[in-house]
């Protein structure tokens, strides 16, 4: 049934939603009730005068009543009978009907499609948090460790239970290891059910070592001005010990790593020098490194670190591995970043590992954000005939400064990701082919 053929339909379903009876409706607009009848029932066309002269009276616009339903609604429930198509449990929707079932029951119309679009965003949900589920590093690293960790007191304990002669020292020993092992089993077991039983909407994000780490850096701005200056490496345990936030003994061995090298960044590149390179060339770690003679990742590293009105504007820094493992993270910009394991391969993150000795330049698009991503790896070891070289990158954001440059659109994650028919998901990167 046409859109058209509808608009008696729809009449009638102003008309009882108004209130008026099919006489009433009739004399108010002039047409008698017979004639009202059959407009009603789809079996006389209507346009013109009487049709302006009905909607006068129902207060509605005379395209309303002609154009009926909103296609999106049409649509939508043309989605939902697709997904329900094939089903043997009930009879195949009504498509052909699917107009008329707009036009009379609009509010059951839009409740069903409206429920629809919820089940599907509930299945995309559900399809998401499966795949973290199976292919989560975090959850994974904690179960490998509780696991390991039983084993090992499951085998020490059965050392002492089979063996009848056992020297004392030996038995000391195998006590003490006992006991080490539990301790490691309990965190273990507890990092676990935290990450397990913490969720959004219940303040306790803080689930891993590096959430914590994350989330201490996250409460002080990644700025801390007591490690500025002279003897801040002093201050670094004590800073370690206070913090509430550092629950388990891993994260505040993270904690010192990050603010050991946050102290050597700051005696190489003091606060107050940062201050004069910045006046003088903005936010720009290749001309502060060529006149300051300091790694471009030190660079980074150091402008990331400081805040925001010193550093003239929001900038985001991404550490990681040759593994691909993100050791560091400072979002900006609402730019997706994976709370564990590696990012999405497309990033120049991940580039530079190819050729270590070139920064990339590149601006990123995620969905309708963009930012201008600077990446350059930095050498740990060198390599060796008998050892293979150690490398970080780092990856520093900011506002895109230009727009003519095309965006390269990236993820999060590539187990977690909205990108269609990206090539780094379905074959093997080219980026990641250094690695």
């Amino acid at each position: 049934m046409s859109q058209r053929s509808m608009i008696g339909t729809r009449i009638r379903q102003r008309r009882v939603s108004s209130g008026l009876r099919q006489a009433e409706l009739a004399k108010l607009a002039g047409i008698s009730a017979s004639y009202l009848n059959l407009i009603e029932h789809n079996r006389r066309r209507i346009g013109g005068k009487t049709l302006t002269q009905i909607a006068q009276v129902l207060e509605v616009e005379p395209a309303s009543l002609r154009e009926g339903a909103e296609v999106t609604l049409l649509t939508a429930l043309r989605e939902a009978a697709g997904a329900r198509a094939g089903s043997s449990q009930r009879p195949a929707p009504e498509l052909d009907r699917i107009e008329e079932f707009a036009g009379r029951f609009p509010g059951w119309a839009g409740l069903l499609a409206e429920l629809e679009a919820r089940r599907g965003a509930l299945e995309r949900t559900v399809e998401v948090l499966t795949e973290r589920l199976a292919h989560d590093p975090q959850l994974a690293g904690a179960l490998h460790e509780v696991i390991s960790t039983a084993t090992a007191i499951r085998s020490t304990a059965a050392i002492l239970a089979e063996t009848r002669e056992l020297e004392p020292e030996w038995q000391m020993r195998f006590h003490r290891n006992i006991n080490e092992d539990g301790k490691r089993l309990a965190d273990g077991a507890e990092a676990l059910m935290r990450y397990l039983e913490g969720g959004p909407d219940t303040g306790s994000d803080i689930k891993s070592p590096q959430d914590e780490l994350h989330a201490f850096l996250d409460a002080h701005g990644f700025h801390f001005p007591q490690l500025e200056g002279w003897g801040a490496g002093t201050r670094v345990a004590s800073l370690v010990e206070n913090a509430k936030m550092l629950e388990t003994a891993s994260a505040r061995v993270l904690a010192s790593e990050v603010l050991t090298q946050y102290v050597d960044d700051a005696r190489a590149l003091p606060l107050d020098q940062m201050q004069r390179l910045i006046a003088r060339h903005g936010a720009a770690p290749d001309d502060i490194a060529d006149e300051t003679a300091r790694p471009l990742a030190q660079v980074f590293r150091r402008l990331a670190m400081l805040p925001e009105d010193v550093a003239g504007g929001p900038l985001g820094l991404i550490v990681a591995d040759a593994a691909g493992a993100i050791l560091l993270r400072k979002p900006v910009h609402d730019f997706a970043v994976p709370r564990g394991g590696a990012g999405c391969a497309l990033w120049p993150l991940y580039e530079v590992f190819v050729q270590p000795a070139r920064p990339v330049r590149a601006v990123l698009r995620q969905g309708d954000l963009r930012l201008e991503a600077l990446a350059v790896a930095e050498q740990l070891r060198p390599a060796g005939f008998d050892r293979i070289g150690i490398f970080r990158a780092h990856m520093l954001l900011r506002p895109q400064t230009g727009s003519a440059e095309s965006a390269r659109q990236v993820g999060a994650t590539c187990r977690v990701c909205s990108i269609p028919g990206c090539a780094a998901r379905r074959e093997p990167s080219i980026l990641m082919d250094g690695l």
